[in-house]
C-alpha cells in the first residue's frame, strides 16, 4: 500500500478507550459499568476495522499507571479481563482474527496469564486481522525493555554500541514485527497520548473524538476512517513531493 496515497485505509490503526469511567458516572452507575458496556465498543470497532481491510487493531486496555485507580476498580477490571478473554477468544478465531497481548503481564494474577496465553495459542494461526491488547502496558516501558534487550546483546559481545540504530530498536519494541500505527484515535475528549506507544506514534495521524468509548460504535469508526483518508502524509516531504510522487 503506498503509505502517500489519500483515500488509502490504515493498515494499523491504534485506539486509547477513554471516558468509560465519566459515561458511568453520567448515568448514575458505578465505573465498572462503563468498562463493562465499553466491551459492546470493542467489537463494533473490531467489526468495522476488519470489514474496511485494517490489518491492526491495537487497543489501549489498561496502562502501567492505572495500578494506581481504587483497589476495587482494578479487581473488577481484571475480572473483566478474564472474563473477556475467555469468552472472546472463540469468536475471534471463528472469524479469523489472531489476538496479541503486550505489556508486562509478571504483575497479573498466574490465572489471568495464563487466559492471556490460550487465548493467543488458540487464535495464532488465524490470518485475517489482528487485535492487539496492551495490559499494563506503557511506551517508556516499551523503550525501556527495547533497550535492555539491546544492552545485553552488546554485553554479550554480540553487538556494538555504534550498531545500533533506530530501526534495529523499533525492531526490539513489543510491537517490532507489525506496521506503524498510521492513526491513533483516543475517545473521551481528552487530547493526549499518556504514555501510549510513544515510539510508535511518532508519524501517526492523530484523531480525538468528544464521544465516551462505550459510545463509540460503527458510525463513530467508520468517521474516523473516512477523516483519516483525507489527510495527506507527508513524512517530512513537502505536499508538491507527494502530490509528484502520486502522479507517478
Amino acid at each position: 500500500m503506498d503509505k502517500n496515497k489519500q483515500g488509502a485505509v490504515p493498515r494499523h490503526v491504534a485506539i486509547i478507550m477513554d471516558g468509560n469511567n465519566r459515561w458511568a458516572k453520567k448515568r448514575l452507575l458505578p465505573g465498572v459499568a462503563g468498562h463493562k458496556a465499553g466491551v459492546d465498543a470493542v467489537r463494533a470497532v473490531i467489526e468495522v476495522c476488519a470489514e474496511s481491510g485494517v490489518e491492526v487493531l491495537t487497543l489501549f486496555a489498561f496502562s502501567s499507571e492505572n495500578w494506581q485507580r481504587p483497589a476495587e476498580e482494578v479487581g473488577a477490571l481484571m475480572e473483566l479481563f478474564l472474563g473477556a478473554l475467555r469468552r472472546e477468544a472463540r469468536r475471534l478465531l471463528d472469524n479469523d482474527i489472531s489476538l496479541r497481548i503486550i505489556g508486562d503481564r509478571s504483575r497479573f494474577h498466574p490465572e489471568l496469564q495464563a487466559a492471556m496465553r490460550e487465548a493467543e495459542q488458540l487464535t495464532a494461526g488465524n490470518r485475517r486481522f489482528t487485535l492487539q491488547i496492551a495490559a499494563n502496558y506503557g511506551g517508556q516501558w516499551d523503550i525501556a525493555q527495547a533497550a535492555q534487550r539491546l544492552a545485553r546483546e552488546v554485553q554479550a559481545g554480540h553487538l556494538q554500541p555504534e550498531d545500533i540504530t533506530p530501526q534495529l530498536l523499533q525492531g526490539c519494541l513489543a510491537t517490532g514485527d507489525l506496521p506503524l500505527p498510521d492513526l491513533c484515535i483516543r475517545t473521551g475528549g481528552e487530547r493526549r497520548i499518556s504514555n501510549f506507544l510513544l515510539w510508535q506514534l511518532a508519524y501517526s495521524e492523530l484523531y480525538f473524538s468528544d464521544l465516551y468509548w462505550p459510545d463509540f460504535k460503527h458510525e463513530a469508526m467508520r468517521k474516523a476512517l473516512a477523516d483519516f483518508a483525507t489527510r495527506q502524509r507527508r513524512f517530512g516531504k513537502t505536499s508538491e513531493q507527494v502530490e509528484a510522487e502520486a502522479r507517478s
